[in-house]
């Protein structure tokens, strides 16, 4: 196929990805509201897994087709863009603040997690028994927040909803409408993973640039769509606060959950040295981050800038020195 081609299938699929977690969101959240489930379990599910899907869907698909590469770019540029797009943007647009019980629980839970990847590739690459121990913290992170989180991480149901419609999903009532709209927006993740890495694959090629570069900037951007729309929508609603939960519910199970299923279906090769910057970056960035979020309880418009500054200048470094 052409270049022209491929970078419609990326677009294409990033659409589809980006509606796919809309509907997700808002099925899953309907029924939620519809059988009286806490709001605590809504934001763990919905949130922390919902909008880690898109990138659960690209990441299986690059594995199942022999791209490591693609996979870490995926899920290192993923958190980057979490951390310096979204956060950044949500600061500048309304500075969030911050939960204490998420300062004392989430984010040394989110420090650790990214010290922990860069650690497994060290040995070459993630084990399909290192993937199974990143998949067993992800359910005793999970296990940990249903039993000790007291206080709100996320909108009620009703706001999950018609946040998710404002970001296109389909509105309407009734639980079966709920479960097939629920249905639908998981096919439309697979379906929508499997074209993104379709196209993403052939603008490499055609580009010569390599998969880990595509992870990092086309793909990464691309499945960072709905926690971006969210965070936004959310921000403008006035309540940025729920970015925070986003940001770091999310980052935390691109590396557990996501890694973690990815590696358990077939080991993912790699090597530390090829992935240097990139995992630097994201350290780097996830200290400054817990610091911005411990100083005053609150992200600060300074910080944002420098976050998403940040990010554009991770951007150009990995464009730039490609093969650094």
């Amino acid at each position: 196929m052409d270049f022209a081609t491929n970078l419609g299938l990326v677009a294409l699929g990033g659409l589809v990805l980006y509606l796919g977690a809309e509907w997700l969101v808002k099925g899953a959240a309907g029924l939620a509201r519809t059988f009286g489930i806490k709001e605590i379990v809504i934001g763990l599910t919905v949130i922390a897994y919902g909008t880690s899907a898109p990138e659960l869907a690209v990441s299986v698909s690059a594995n199942l087709s022999g791209s490591s590469p693609l996979v870490f770019g995926n899920v290192i540029g993923s958190c980057i863009a979490n951390l310096g797009l979204i956060l950044g943007i949500t600061a500048l647009i309304a500075p969030p603040k911050v939960d204490s019980s998420l300062i004392r629980r989430d984010v040394p839970v989110l420090v650790i997690s990214v010290i922990i990847l860069p650690l497994m590739l060290i040995s070459s690459g993630v084990t399909r028994f290192e993937a199974a121990i990143l998949l067993g913290l992800a359910v005793a992170y999970s296990l940990m927040t249903l039993a000790t989180s007291k206080s709100k991480l996320a909108q009620s149901a009703a706001d999950l909803e018609s946040t998710a419609e404002a970001g296109g999903a389909p509105s309407g009532e009734g639980g079966w409408r709920l479960v097939g709209i629920t249905i639908v927006g998981l096919a439309l993740l697979v379906g929508g993973g499997e074209l993104f890495v379709d196209g993403a694959k052939g603008i490499a090629l055609d580009l010569g640039m390599s998969d880990r570069l595509v992870g990092l900037t086309i793909v990464a951007f691309g499945t960072s769509l709905p926690e971006l729309a969210a965070s936004l929508v959310a921000a403008m609603r006035g309540h940025s606060g729920l970015a925070i939960g986003n940001v770091v519910g999310s980052n935390i199970f691109n590396i557990f959950l996501v890694v973690g299923a990815s590696g358990s279906i077939r080991a993912l090769p790699g090597s530390i040295d090829k992935l240097l910057l990139d995992l630097g970056f994201l350290v780097g960035l996830t200290i400054f981050g817990a610091i911005a979020m411990r100083t005053e309880r609150t992200v600060t418009r300074l910080e944002g800038f420098v976050l998403l500054v940040s990010y554009v200048s991770f951007i150009v470094v990995a464009i730039v020195g490609v093969e650094i």
